[in-house]
Order: C-alpha cells, then structure tokens, then sequence
C-alpha cells in the first residue's frame, strides 16, 4: 500500500494504523501527485491512498493517470468533501474506494478488504449524500410525465424554493444535496419550461400555484 497525501501528520497516522493491521505494508508515502506517481511506478503496489486535494494535481486527476499506468492498482479516495459530485467524479476516475477524512480510522480495514476484492467501497458517513441522490433519480424517473410541465417532485421543491428566493446553498443545505446540484436543476427546469429569466421562473410558480404572488 501506498499514501499519497500532503499533510505528513495524517500520512504517518495513516500509516501507523495500516501497519498495525495483519497483512498490510506501507511500501512508502508521498505529500504530492508527482511524488505518488513515481512511487506509484517504482512500488507498483496493490492499493494507493489518495487525498482529493494534492498541492500540484487534483486526487482525481491523479486517479486517472494511475488508472491508466497501473490499471490491477486499487485506488482508495480519501476527502474532507462528502458531496455526491466529489464521490461519482472518484468512482468515474477509476478510484474503487472513497472515504470521507474524519472516518478513515473506522473505515480504512473494510475498505481495504472490499477494493482488494475489486469491490466498490463507500464509507456510512457518505450514506444520507447517497440515498438523497438516489431518491432523487428515482423520482425523475417516475414522475418525468407528471404534471407541472412535466417537472419532477424533486424540481417543483426546487423551483419553489428558488421562486421564494431561497438561495442555491441554502437549497443544496435543505435537500442534502451540493450546490453544483441544485444548479443543474434549475438549468434542467428553465430548458423543460422554455423559460429565460428568474422573473420568469417566479411568474410560472405563482400561476402553477407551487408559491403564492406575495412571497
């Protein structure tokens, strides 16, 4: 096993609890991309850690270069960012785990097993992100055809909560979603409902009746 990380406290806990766990080696630690990927290359290891905010070169950049150098590698993501979008750009980059930062002593030994079994791993922590994106999709699905010009549950609380006002983090905050999210909404609801302009956003919510005129 590898770590790739830039804060040397965290590599050499990391690492200490690694050793201490039967089977495991650390075959060696590196505080940036460029030094990941040659120890990487030298080291050829089963699994490389990797933090999602190197100082040269995103985690996940880095996944993709080393996905393609070393594709039998497994890459473990660990991150302070808990947010879908992070997770599903990891996966898509070739990382097979993702672990949010302040669980990896609790999550680490699973993971490990999991990804060496060519298993995805996702840390507990991540699974109210998840489910909220999950129900999400589920809910397009099902009620693409619904009325409100054909707006899924989802976007009708999304064009609600934008017609009153409600700012987008605030929106991302309420529905466990990013912000990044919400923003794709509202692109999604404009384009569905051939809309241009917030004042129009806020005329078509009074006249569905999802907000009233006087918000």
């Amino acid at each position: 096993i590898i770590i790739i990380d830039d804060h040397p406290l965290f590599r050499d806990s990391t690492k200490q609890m690694i050793t201490g766990l039967a089977g495991y080696e650390v075959a060696g630690t590196a505080g940036d991309a460029r030094e990941g990927e040659k120890l990487a290359m030298e080291q050829k290891p089963d699994v490389a850690i990797v933090d999602l905010s190197l100082p040269d070169k995103s985690g996940i950049q880095l996944t993709q270069t080393l996905t393609m150098l070393l594709p039998e590698m497994k890459i473990v993501i660990i991150s302070m960012h808990t947010k879908i979008d992070y997770i599903i750009n990891a996966l898509r980059a070739g990382a097979l785990g993702y672990i949010a930062k302040d669980f990896v002593a609790k999550s680490l030994p699973a993971c490990l097993e999991a990804v060496l079994q060519k298993n995805y791993y996702l840390d507990p922590s991540l699974s109210q992100e998840i489910a909220a994106k999950l129900l999400d999709l589920s809910e397009e699905d099902e009620f693409a055809d619904s009325g409100y010009g054909g707006l899924s549950p989802r976007e009708q609380e999304i064009l609600r909560l934008l017609a009153q006002g409600v700012a987008a983090k605030e929106i991302a905050d309420k529905l466990f979603i990013s912000p990044k999210t919400v923003a794709n909404h509202r692109t999604n609801i404009m384009s569905k409902l051939d809309l241009h302009s917030t004042a129009e956003l806020v005329r078509y919510a009074v006249q569905l009746g999802i907000c009233r005129a006087d918000m």
